[in-house]
C-alpha cells in the first residue's frame, strides 16, 4: 500500500521508460520548460482578454452610437461563448494528437481576430456587429486554455499539482495585471491617436491594445513551435513524441465532476457580471468620462491581479494545511460579502444625463461626427435618464466600490486556483483534455450569459437587483458545496490510496 501511495502521489502522467539518472534529469528539465511554457501560454492569454475589457463601452459608443449597455453584454458575452464552442473542440484535438497543433492553430486564430478588432471602426454601418464578431473569433482562439491545464495536469504528479496549477493562475493574474495597466497607459494616446496611412490603421486609445495582444499572441506561438515538449496522454498507440498511460484502476466520480462543473459556472458567472458591469457602473455612478473609467478601472483592476497573487501565495500554504475544500468554501463566502456590500443605500443619487432630453444637440454632435474626427470631444458625464432607476436608487459609493472590488477580487482568486486543482484531483490520471475542456466550455458559458444577464438587468432594473440576484447565485454555490462536500475528493483518496484532508 505504501508504494501505492508513493506511486500515486509522486509520479506525474508524462513519464518515459528510461531509468538512467542522466535521462532521468534530462527529462525532468525538459518536463518542467514545458510547463513553464504553459505558463506563459495562460499568461498571454489572460494579457489579450484584460488589455481590452475596460475600453469595450467607450470603443463601442465611439464607433457605433446606436450601441446600449445590453449590446455590451452581447460583445463582452461573445468572447466567452467563442471559447465555449472550441474548448471541447482543442481538448478533444489534444487527447488525439500533439498539442503543438492546436495550440499553434488557436493562436493564429487569436492573432487575427485582434488585427480585425483593430479595423472594426472602417466600415460605413453596423461596426457593433463587426466588433462582436471580432471578439468571438478571439474567445474561439482562447479555447487553448482546456489544453494548457491539461497538459499542466498530466506532466504533474499528484503532489506537484495544487502548486503547479496556483502557479499558472499567478501567471494568468500577472497578465489580469499587466492588460488594465497597459490599457491604462495606452489611454495617453488618446481617442485621435495617430493614423498609419500604409495600412489604414488608426493608432489610438482602443486599437492599440489589440495590436499589442496580437505581438504577444506571436511571442506565444514561437515559445510553443520551438520550446514545447511534443506529448500525449491518449491511450492509444503512441507516437514519436508521445508516451504511454498506465492502466487505470477505479472509475471516476462523475456527480462530483458535474458538481466541479456546476460550481465553476457560478464563480465564472459571478466573475464575468463583475468585469462586464465595472466600466458602466463607474460612469454612471462617479461621473466618470470615457477616459477615466478606461484608466481608472485599469489601475483598480491591476491592483486586484496584485492582490490575487498574494492571494495564490497565501492559498497553496493553506490548502496544503486543511484541504482545498474549505478554501474553496472561504472564496464563495468573501464574493458573497463583496456583492453585498455594492449593494446601494443611503439619500445620495447619481448624476443624471438630463441633457439627453432637454438638449438634443449631444447625441446629435455625437452622431454626426466621424468616429475619429477631431470635433468627437462630446463626452457626456452621468447616469442616463433613459435608465429610469438612476432617478430613484441611490448611488453607490466609491469607497463601497472600491471595498467590494477588493473583496470580489480575493475570493474569486482563492476560488478559481481551487476549482482547477480539485478538479484535476477528482479526475485522476485519465487524459484530461476533454474533461478541461468541458470545464473551460462551464466557465465559457458562464461568461457568456453573465455579461448578458447583467448588462439587461442593471440596464432596465439597476444595480439593487442585479447584485441581489447575484447574491442568491453565490448563496447557491454554497449550499451546493456543502450538500456534496464528501464526494468532491482526488481519485486517490476514493479509492483508498491516499488519506482525505
Amino acid at each position: 500500500m505504501s508504494q501505492l501511495v508513493e506511486s500515486d502521489e509522486s509520479t506525474p502522467l508524462l513519464k518515459d521508460d528510461a531509468s538512467s539518472d542522466d535521462f532521468q534529469d534530462a527529462d525532468y528539465k525538459s518536463r518542467w520548460r514545458s510547463i513553464r511554457v504553459m505558463y506563459f501560454t495562460m499568461f498571454f492569454s489572460s494579457v489579450g482578454f484584460t488589455i481590452v475589457i475596460t475600453s469595450l463601452w467607450p470603443y463601442l459608443q465611439k464607433i457605433d452610437t446606436a450601441s446600449d449597455a445590453s449590446f455590451l453584454g452581447w460583445v463582452v458575452a461573445a468572447y466567452s461563448l467563442g471559447q465555449m464552442v472550441a474548448s471541447p473542440l482543442f481538448g478533444l484535438w489534444s487527447n488525439h494528437r500533439p498539442r503543438r497543433e492546436p495550440l499553434v492553430c488557436s493562436l493564429l486564430i487569436n492573432i487575427s481576430a485582434n488585427v480585425y478588432y483593430s479595423y472594426v471602426y472602417l466600415p460605413a454601418s453596423a461596426n457593433r456587429f463587426h466588433m462582436l464578431a471580432a471578439r468571438a473569433l478571439v474567445g474561439f482562439g482562447a479555447g487553448n486554455v482546456a489544453v494548457v491545464r491539461s497538459y499542466v495536469a498530466g506532466a504533474t504528479s499528484l503532489k506537484e499539482r495544487t502548486n503547479a496549477m496556483a502557479n499558472m493562475s499567478a501567471c494568468q493574474a500577472l497578465g489580469f495585471i499587466l492588460g488594465p495597466a497597459l490599457q491604462a497607459c495606452l489611454s495617453f494616446i488618446g481617442e485621435s491617436g495617430a493614423t498609419v496611412k500604409v495600412i489604414g490603421l488608426q493608432l489610438n486609445m482602443y486599437t492599440s491594445p489589440a495590436l499589442l495582444a496580437a505581438a504577444f499572441g506571436v511571442v506565444n506561438m514561437l515559445l510553443v513551435v520551438l520550446v514545447l515538449r511534443g506529448c500525449n496522454f491518449s491511450p492509444s498507440p503512441p507516437l514519436s513524441d508521445q508516451v504511454e498511460v498506465p492502466e487505470v484502476e477505479g472509475n471516476i466520480d462523475h456527480v462530483a465532476v458535474l458538481t466541479s462543473n456546476l460550481l465553476f459556472f457560478i464563480i465564472m458567472f459571478i466573475f464575468a457580471v463583475f468585469e462586464t458591469i465595472a466600466t458602466p457602473l463607474s460612469m454612471d455612478m462617479f461621473a466618470w468620462t470615457r477616459k477615466e473609467a478606461v484608466l481608472y478601472n485599469g489601475i483598480i483592476i491591476s491592483c486586484i491581479g496584485f492582490e490575487s497573487i498574494a492571494v495564490f501565495l497565501i492559498v497553496k500554504v493553506v490548502s496544503q494545511r486543511i484541504g482545498d475544500r474549505p478554501v474553496l468554501l472561504g472564496g464563495l463566502l468573501v464574493i458573497f460579502c463583496g456583492f453585498f456590500i455594492l449593494l446601494p443605500w443611503g439619500n445620495h443619487y447619481p448624476l443624471i444625463q438630463w441633457d439627453d432630453i432637454k438638449n438634443n444637440s449631444v447625441v446629435n454632435q455625437t452622431a454626426a461626427t466621424p468616429p475619429w474626427g477631431s470635433n468627437s470631444t462630446v463626452d457626456p458625464r452621468g447616469c442616463p435618464v433613459a435608465q429610469t432607476w438612476c432617478q430613484y436608487t441611490p448611488a453607490i459609493h466609491l469607497g463601497q466600490y472600491v471595498i467590494a472590488d477588493i473583496l470580489i477580487g480575493a475570493g474569486y482568486a482563492a476560488c478559481n486556483v481551487m476549482s482547477y486543482t480539485l478538479y484535476s484531483k477528482i479526475l485522476g490520471p485519465v487524459p484530461q483534455g476533454v474533461y478541461m475542456g468541458w470545464l473551460t466550455a462551464s466557465g465559457s458559458g458562464a461568461r457568456t450569459l453573465g455579461p448578458v444577464f447583467v448588462s439587461n438587468f442593471y440596464t432596465n432594473l439597476g444595480p439593487r437587483w442585479a447584485f441581489s440576484v447575484v447574491c442568491g447565485m453565490v448563496l447557491a454555490g454554497v449550499v451546493l458545496l456543502a450538500s456534496l462536500y464528501r464526494r468532491l475528493i482526488a481519485f486517490s483518496v476514493r479509492h483508498g490510496r491516499v488519506k482525505a484532508k
